[in-house]
């Protein structure tokens, strides 16, 4: 898998390639579908049927974007299975700080027993409205948003360090999908977005998302 990523541009460094091929992404895949864990797409994972843990090429495009590094503070909105948190506590080491927030219960179940049985149970993992953000642990240098959202949410801006990185699938559930957004915070503060590619993702729930709870 790593080297059809590598072929295909999606990973460029090599501390992507060896988190990748460190972390082992059928432990955090629903037990009916760990033999499918390298194809690409995204499988269902427990939660309210919406749920996902997303294809894989996904993080990649995500955290080479974000050029997580050795002591990165990282946030990131959907924990799901916990695959994403897994592999950026293997970029960011033992110097840096992964916080992932997860709004439901089952799926946050799900991804603490996956961790914790895969050996990365340092993740801060948090039961809560994503779309806040966790301000207990700010400022992040870098933040994933893995759910299509309105617009980013203000407090996930606010929470963002300057400098930092910020990425989101921003837009609706038609038929094209979602931007997927990176957005640049300078050192003053001032913020550049651009678009990297159409994505396609579920919903964001919360405050700040689709669906309020």
């Amino acid at each position: 898998m790593v080297e059809r990523y590598r072929r295909a541009g999606y990973v460029t460094s090599r501390s992507v390639a060896e988190a990748m091929m460190k972390v082992p992404r059928e432990e955090f895949m629903d037990p009916s579908d760990r033999e499918y864990a390298y194809y690409d797409q995204p499988f269902p994972i427990p939660g309210d049927g919406r749920q996902t843990i997303s294809a894989p090429y996904m993080y990649p495009c995500t955290y080479e974007s974000l050029s997580l590094g050795p002591g990165t503070r990282f946030l990131e909105v959907g924990a799901g299975s916990g695959y994403g948190a897994a592999l950026a506590r293997e970029l960011v080491g033992a110097e840096g700080l992964v916080v992932a927030l997860e709004i439901n219960s089952d799926t946050y179940e799900f991804a603490r027993d996956n961790l914790k049985r895969t050996g990365y149970d340092d993740v801060v993992l948090v039961l809560g409205d994503g779309s806040l953000g966790h301000l207990e642990r700010a400022p992040y240098e870098a933040v994933s948003v893995t759910a299509s959202t309105p617009a980013v949410p203000p407090p996930l801006l606010e929470q963002l360090a300057s400098p930092g990185r910020l990425i989101a699938p921003v837009g609706g559930m038609d038929l094209y999908g979602q931007d997927l957004m990176l957005i640049e915070k300078d050192e003053g503060g001032a913020v550049k977005e651009r678009c990297l590619m159409k994505v396609a993702y579920v919903p964001l729930t919360g405050e700040h998302g689709w669906q309020r709870r």
